[in-house]
């Protein structure tokens, strides 16, 4: 019942407040019979046309609660000094300007209209009645029956702006939800561009130096030909695969058409690189150094993809056609370094450099390190140290690592 009143009170304020001045405009025609003892009251008008001018004026209170407050004291304390008493009945349009002037304005103004209000009826009463029986009920009375409006228009203003506090909560915790789901989305579509990355740049590379090979061969080498071009759809049926597993995460759970994906790459998929980029004419050899221990599925993943891109840059670069991976397990670490033992330099390509970012996005987001950049004797070498669980105690490297590329050396 009390939410329905308040619902309607809110969506036809104009209605109430003209109902509430009807009320009390009548309130104040039963107080104009009642009379301090001993008082005359030969004419009725006077006292009626100053509660109507009250009441009405009770009409403004949400818009000029100031002003409102001026005029019904006014004319209250004009009835009190004609010799009405102030009963609840005269003094409900002033009790009603100082309940929606405690509820509109700020402490310090409420107190002084509040207090000077009161003080006024008070003076005057004592005025008007200076002895009799009626003394305390004409002073005391009035002083109860205003504070009352002034504490309860104060808890109004602090129960509607411990609302609007509620309101303003949560549209901010709304607002966070929304940004963290753009958050979370953007970073899901960056790991996803990344593992597409690297899938196909690999995957092409490889292709391409397997079918420049092919090609170089076939003349005088048929059958040697023959059997890289085997391997070249080898090369790009594994791309196909990687990325089917990549785009396939974009599917949504329970979709009944998605089928069950392979689990993520790894260093246990390491000998399959490294036959893949020897059939593209590199020649890998793998080092392991120290016990071989489990990684978390993150850590694993991001070996296998820097190794990856690191043999890729490799297989498209490294004027020997020779590379070499270090595998170091020390302490909560894993050390891995690619190098290749070429001579010539690698060239500037506008717009790269995308594979050396992914490299250092992927092993900062586990954690790790990575440093990349030609040797002082000639090639070019990778190197990241990668926890072997996320969040693992760093420990210093076992050897420095290679400061990072300059710009126009980071688009290798």
């Amino acid at each position: 019942m009390t939410t329905s009143l308040e619902r309607y009170t809110e969506r036809h304020p104009r209605a109430v407040d003209v109902a509430l001045v009807l009320a009390m405009f009548a309130c104040s025609n039963f107080g104009a019979l009642i009379s301090a003892p001993g008082t005359v009251q030969q004419y009725q008008w006077p006292i009626r046309l100053l509660a109507a001018v009250s009441c009405v004026a009770v009409l403004k209170c949400r818009t000029h609660p100031r002003a409102v407050v001026a005029v019904t004291a006014t004319c209250t304390v004009m009835m009190a000094a004609l010799g009405y008493l102030l009963s609840p009945l005269l003094l409900a349009p002033v009790m009603a300007a100082l309940f929606w002037l405690a509820s509109l304005t700020d402490s310090k103004t409420t107190r002084t209209y509040g207090y000077t209000t009161i003080a006024a009826m008070v003076i005057t009463a004592v005025i008007a009645v200076p002895t009799g029986e009626l003394f305390v009920p004409r002073t005391l009375g009035p002083v109860l029956w205003l504070m009352l409006p002034l504490v309860g228009g104060s808890k109004t203003k602090l129960r509607r702006a411990y609302l609007e506090s509620l309101h303003a909560r949560a549209a901010h915790a709304e607002r966070t939800r929304e940004e963290e789901a753009r958050l979370r989305v953007a970073e899901e579509r960056l790991r996803i561009a990344r593992e597409l990355h690297d899938v196909v740049a690999h995957h092409m590379a490889v292709a391409n130096a397997q079918a420049g090979t092919a090609a170089y061969l076939a003349p005088t080498q048929p059958e040697q030909a023959q059997k890289i071009l085997a391997q070249l759809a080898s090369t790009t049926s594994s791309a196909l695969l990687e990325l089917r597993a990549t785009v396939g995460v974009l599917r949504q759970a329970g979709d009944p058409d998605s089928e069950s994906l392979e689990p993520a790459p790894g260093l246990h998929r390491l000998p399959e690189l490294i036959s893949t980029c020897e059939s593209a004419g590199l020649d890998v050899t793998v080092t392991t150094e120290g016990e071989p221990q489990t990684l978390s599925p993150g850590v694993d993943l991001t070996a296998y993809r820097i190794i990856q891109e690191a043999l890729t840059n490799a297989t498209k670069h490294a004027s020997d056609h020779a590379a070499h991976v270090r595998l170091a397990y020390s302490g909560s670490r894993l050390l891995i370094t690619v190098t290749n033992d070429g001579t010539a330099t690698t060239p500037t390509v506008p717009g790269g450099g995308y594979g050396l970012m992914g490299m250092r996005e992927r092993a900062h987001s586990v954690g790790g390190d990575l440093h990349a950049g030609p040797r002082p004797d000639g090639g070019f070498e990778v190197t990241t140290a990668l926890p072997l669980h996320p969040h693992a105690p760093e420990e210093p490297l076992e050897e420095p690592l290679k400061e990072p590329l300059e710009e126009d050396e980071a688009t290798r």
